[in-house]
This record gives C-alpha cells, structure tokens and sequence, in this order.
C-alpha cells in the first residue's frame, strides 16, 4: 500500500509517575497498573473518533480528523486518569501534547514534522497539563478555543521562528497561574564562543553542538569529552548549556570561585567564563571553550 498525504491532529500521551509505581508496588502490580491506563488511554481515543497509532512504553501517538476531536480525547483521557488517583495511594499522571497538520501515513505510522512537533510539545507538557500549538488552536470551535491559555513562543529545532504554545485547560477551576505581562525583550542576545583561535557567534534559534564528533558544530580535540558532549540552546533571551556526556561539563563563570559541574543537567549561560567538556576548564588537561554573553 502507498504512502498517503493527509491532514490531522497528532496526539501524544505520555504515563507520569511509573517509576515511582514500579518502586513502591513491585513490578508485577505496577506493570499491570500502567496496562490498565494505557488501555484506558486507548479506549477514550476511540470513543472521541481517533486512532491508536501506536504505543511504546508507556505512551502512545493517536491520530485524529479534527482539532476539537483531539482536544476533546485530551480532557476526557485528564477526568478519567484524575479519577483513577485514590487519597494516599501511589498515582499516575498523563501529560499530552497535540498539534494539528499535514502527515505521511504509511504502513500503519505516522511521519513528517507534524509529527515531530507533536512530540517535542508532549515534552513541554508536565503531568496534568495538556499542551497545544497555535496552528492546533486555530481549528478549534469557538467553545474549546476559550480554554486555551496562550504561554510563550518556544524555539523547536529545524525551525526558523519559534512556535507559539498554548495549554489547553481541562479543569473548571479558578486555581490557576495567573500570566504577568510579558515585556517586548527586543533583540535577542547573542553568545559567543571561541576555541583553539576560532570564533563562534550563536544567535539562536536552532542549538550549537560540541564534542569530538566531526559532525558538531564546535569540534574538540579532547579524549574526555563525549562525542557528542553538549549543546547550547537558546529560549527566548536565555542560552542553555546541556550535557549528554558521560564525563560531565564543567563551567566556570569570570570573577567566581565555584566551578559548576553538569551531568546530564543543563545552566543557564551568563555573563562570561569558561567550559570545561570532561574536566575543570583550568586544570591544564585541554583547551577550555571560552564564552561571552552580550
């Protein structure tokens, strides 16, 4: 069967909490625990007129013709989950992302950046939250568009602008977040790098990535650093400093004595200093990669 264009709604549902389960019910009950969810999960898509895509561990990707369809499954799949948690008892919680546009259905999967989306704003999601984009809040009916609660703009790799977020209030309640005014920063700020005589301007948005592997953009010499070692991502006017080594990242800001130590851990970069990938950036080991932020 060829692949096919078509045009939905992408929902991810994602299980919060079962490592916690696991640890306090044993394995056996907590697998069986998480099963029933999951079923649960898959049970609500279909009666909202969606399709169960797939599951892996313990989420699924479910499809649907319409935003309103989606959003819809999203409250439902939030009441019956709240409605599983009994007072004192070890719970789990869902978080979901959706975004709404054109998809490669083939083989009985889905493909293509709204996919990836889709994906990347579940991520953004905490327990509890449903989490949308605008592009999904456009193509909502006037009554389910009211409960969308405009967030920020978050920077998504591979794309050129930042995606505007929403969360999509479930709970008839007045106990939630109030949003202060967000002030126009202007022009982002910029971050530089330099290494062995190199100079790297990093504007965003997008991420900057080093390690020893040619493929990064910052590549080091160094035996302890990982091959991908870490990434540089901005948001909003803030750059982020993100480790995936195995030896950590080590960063040392001008005019202090502390040295920070990330492993799998990520900081905000400020002012200037310098960025140690596997050792403290002055103990002499290797070049340390100096940065400023303006």
């Amino acid at each position: 069967m060829s692949p096919s264009h078509v045009t939905c709604a992408v929902l991810f549902v994602d299980i919060s909490g079962s490592t916690r389960l696991y640890e306090t019910l044993g394995d056996e009950q907590a697998l069986a625990r998480v099963g029933r969810s999951l079923a649960m999960l898959s049970a609500v898509c279909a009666d909202c007129g969606g399709k169960v895509i797939k599951t892996a561990g313990d989420g699924a990707m479910c499809m649907f013709e319409t935003a309103d369809a989606a959003l819809r499954a999203s409250r439902l799949m939030q009441e019956k989950t709240a409605e599983q948690l009994a007072p004192g008892a070890p719970g789990l919680g869902i978080h979901i992302g959706c975004h709404f546009g054109p998809v490669l259905e083939n083989a009985g999967d889905l493909f293509g950046d709204t996919v990836n989306l889709a994906a990347r704003v579940a991520g953004l999601a905490k327990s509890g939250q449903i989490i949308t984009t605008a592009d999904t809040v456009a193509r909502l009916s006037p009554g389910l568009a009211e409960r969308a609660r405009k967030l920020d703009g978050v920077p998504v790799k591979g794309k050129s602008k930042a995606v505007m977020i929403f969360e999509f209030l479930w709970q008839d309640s007045d106990d939630l977040t109030a949003l202060g005014t967000r002030i126009d920063q202007g022009r982002a700020s910029r971050l530089i790098l330099n290494y062995e005589g190199r100079e790297w301007l990093f504007e965003g948005p997008g991420e900057l990535t080093l390690g020893r592997d040619g493929t990064c953009d910052i590549t080091v010499g160094d035996r302890k650093a990982s091959r991908l070692h870490a990434r540089v991502e901005r948001r909003r006017e803030k750059f982020l400093l993100v480790d995936h080594s195995s030896n950590g990242t080590w960063v040392q800001i001008d005019g202090e004595t502390e040295v920070v130590v990330l492993r799998r851990e990520e900081l905000m970069l400020r002012a200037s200093g310098l960025i140690g990938l596997g050792h403290g950036p002055a103990d002499g080991q290797g070049a340390p990669v100096k940065f400023s932020c303006r």
